[in-house]
């Protein structure tokens, strides 16, 4: 994947004089380079808790969307709660906006915390959750959260990522520029305007929320300089379904019940209708599905990206992030991305220090135009082990090339090897789908002739060999029955200690201690508990994967009942990852059915005959082939070798959705 060289969309200006620079430093209650610079002057390096957070205005604001979601005849107002700086309001001096949109304000919180919304009897904000306006506000930003439509205090339906929804936050960054009406009250006509910020906003958000900043991001809305998605969605079909194979037992309707406020629950059952009837659970693409697609609309992003994402994200998967990463690198966007291995986990809960320095740097710069050079800083920042990290100045790094590795037939029965040679034709293997089964039972059982998986193994590795990148595995398949879903996982055989991304914390631990962050009051105290790293010692990591239903092989927009005994090609697309299988260890491929508690089952349990000629997975090395061939060469091939252990302290969740 071609990287385009960044650079920052920032306009320089050049100095004022020094006698003007002297004469704001009297005026200030502190010294000019520690709050924000004013027009023309040269932004210091960064911005300084100088504002005070008890005294800072605290207000709500309700924007008309011009949506009429509910269809009640009059445009949808979303509750809009900003806190800002009442010095630089005084001063007469704009701020820049923090913007986190969420429909989880008030039905689930947010953070790890579960945080919500608090008001004081007249209905004035009191708690922000989380930290941006703790830590940001003394710093010269405004801090506005947003309730969606059709939640907490705003009219309107949730519609799952529709217009409704990215219209709603959008509306928002359109207020803050100038170009949209806001209003003191939910009914009221007295109008008010943002005249007190910069317009240059940066939306912020993990989930639900990430996946509606690169929503807006994707309409090219002006002002919106910048967005840190974390864990995100950029497809919402592909949150639902892998390729026709459903991932939930459940589609939009069931998560809009979950989360409207109760008002909005009775006056949207016809916007329920609508998400039941336009996302069938038979895994087809719809009209509704397109209209949740941003990654089509990557060439109308404006904003820099800032995406973070868990390696072992199993609600949000990986797959989000790597079609999103690749779409803006098409378009020359300028991004950055933080990978961990975690599951769906925020950063501020696993690597908070050098969380909050860094996005500190990078608001500072986008938003506030500070020189500081964190847009020429390492593109990637990868988690290895627990704690661990390592950096790349691009990514996927300089070298990686696809390699296309094929499968063999094994010395044992049903263990079979993985190379770059194509098998002879005629070469098969075979497994009986078993929805009780999962990657962690093929894996496990990886050295045994077992009936629900077809495995094919390197030999231990003489070197590092490291995958940076989108995998994809294309399958020729004959099924016994009228249906089958299809499952290919890339597996690390060796021992390790990664982080529990299974467990409850997907990969942290909660304390019982907390530590404070910037400022705080009685009600909102910018005191958050500190955590750690859940740590599991593990004999194998499954660290790809991708699914899919063979009765789509032909297309997305329908699907079709198999004919057994009849083969099918299809390719199944593997999650994103960063991963370093070390020498010593084996690289595993398996093929098979059913991922017990990762996706649905079919409607029968067929007997799947893998054509071994025509499969082959396209693996993104860094080195490519070369690499590969290093690494393996004079590797004896797997077959007949002592079983592995099964992993200890690690079950994989069950299909459920979660903020």
């Amino acid at each position: 994947m071609p990287i385009r060289s960044r650079r920052s969309r920032i306009p320089w200006t050049k100095s004022l004089p020094t006698a003007l620079i002297a004469l704001l430093a009297v005026l200030l209650p502190t010294p000019a380079l520690a709050a924000p610079a004013p027009n023309g002057a040269k932004p210091p390096g960064e911005s300084r808790p100088v504002y005070s957070y008890d005294r800072a205005v605290r207000e709500s604001v309700w924007v008309d969307t011009r949506v009429d979601g509910d269809r009640d005849g009059r445009a949808d107002r979303v509750a809009v709660d900003i806190i800002r700086p009442r010095e630089a309001a005084e001063q007469g001096r704009k701020v820049p906006v923090i913007m986190d949109a969420s429909p989880y304000y008030s039905c689930c919180g947010r953070g790890n915390e579960s945080q919500k919304k608090t008001y004081d009897a007249q209905g004035r904000p009191v708690q922000f959750p989380l930290y941006y306006d703790n830590y940001f506000v003394p710093r010269g930003y405004a801090v506005v959260l947003v309730d969606l439509t059709g939640t907490n205090r705003s009219d309107g339906c949730v519609d799952i990522g529709g217009r409704s929804d990215v219209q709603s936050a959008k509306a928002v960054v359109d207020w803050l520029n100038g170009r949209a009406r806001g209003y003191s009250s939910r009914t009221g006509t007295t109008a008010v305007a943002a005249d007190w910020t910069t317009g240059a906003v940066g939306m912020i958000g993990k989930s639900y929320d990430g996946t509606i900043a690169n929503a807006v991001a994707a309409t090219g809305v002006k002002g919106l300089r910048t967005i840190v998605p974390i864990g995100a969605i950029s497809s919402w079909y592909d949150y639902y379904f892998a390729k026709g194979a459903a991932l939930y037992d459940g589609g939009p309707d069931g998560l809009a019940n979950g989360i409207e406020s109760p008002e909005a629950r009775g006056r949207c059952q016809a916007v329920q209708r609508e998400l039941v009837e336009g996302a069938p659970r038979n895994g087809d693409w719809t009209r509704l599905w397109s209209e949740r697609d941003y990654v089509k609309d990557a060439g109308k992003v404006r904003a820099s990206v800032f995406a973070v994402h868990g390696m072992q994200d199993l609600n949000v998967r990986t797959k989000h992030f790597g079609q999103w990463w690749d779409a803006l690198a098409a378009h020359g966007v300028e991004r950055k991305v933080w990978l961990s291995s975690a599951g769906h986990v925020d950063p501020f809960d696993f690597r908070r220090d050098t969380w909050v320095s860094t996005l500190h740097r990078w608001f500072d710069h986008y938003l506030l135009g500070y020189d500081n050079g964190v847009e020429r800083e390492p593109m990637a920042d990868v988690e290895r082990a627990p704690d661990q990290w390592s950096t790349d100045r691009v990514w996927p790094p300089t070298g990686t090339r696809t390699a296309a590795l094929r499968p063999g037939v094994g010395e044992v029965p049903g263990v079979g090897t993985l190379g770059t040679e194509p098998a002879p034709r005629g070469a098969t293997a075979e497994f009986t789908d078993d929805p009780a089964l999962g990657e962690a039972d093929w894996a496990t059982r990886i050295d045994e002739p077992t009936g629900s998986k077809a495995g094919f193994v390197t030999g231990p590795l003489s070197e590092d060999l490291r995958l940076a990148g989108s995998s994809a595995v294309r399958l020729t398949v004959t099924p016994s029955t009228t249906s089958a879903h299809l499952s290919a996982v890339l597996v690390d055989l060796g021992p390790a200690t990664i982080r529990n991304y299974a467990g409850d914390g997907e990969g942290i631990l909660t304390l019982a201690d907390s530590d404070c962050l910037g400022s705080g009051t009685a009600g909102d105290t910018g005191c958050f508990k500190r955590t750690a790293a859940d740590r599991a010692d593990v004999d194998h990591t499954v660290f790809s994967r991708g699914w899919a239903d063979l009765g789509h092989a032909g297309g997305l927009a329908h699907g079709v009942p198999l004919t057994p005994g009849k083969p099918y090609t299809i390719t199944l697309d593997l999650a994103a990852t960063d991963h370093i299988v070390p020498a010593g260890h084996r690289l595993a491929l398996i093929v098979a059915g059913t991922d017990a508690g990762l996706i649905v089952p079919a409607s029968t349990t067929p007997r799947v005959t893998v054509d071994l000629h025509g499969t082959s997975a396209q693996l993104p090395l860094v080195g490519g082939t070369a690499a590969f061939l290093r690494a393996t060469r004079g590797a004896a091939v797997s077959g007949g070798v002592t079983p592995v252990a099964p992993p200890r302290g690690l079950r994989l969740p069950e299909l459920t959705h979660r903020p």
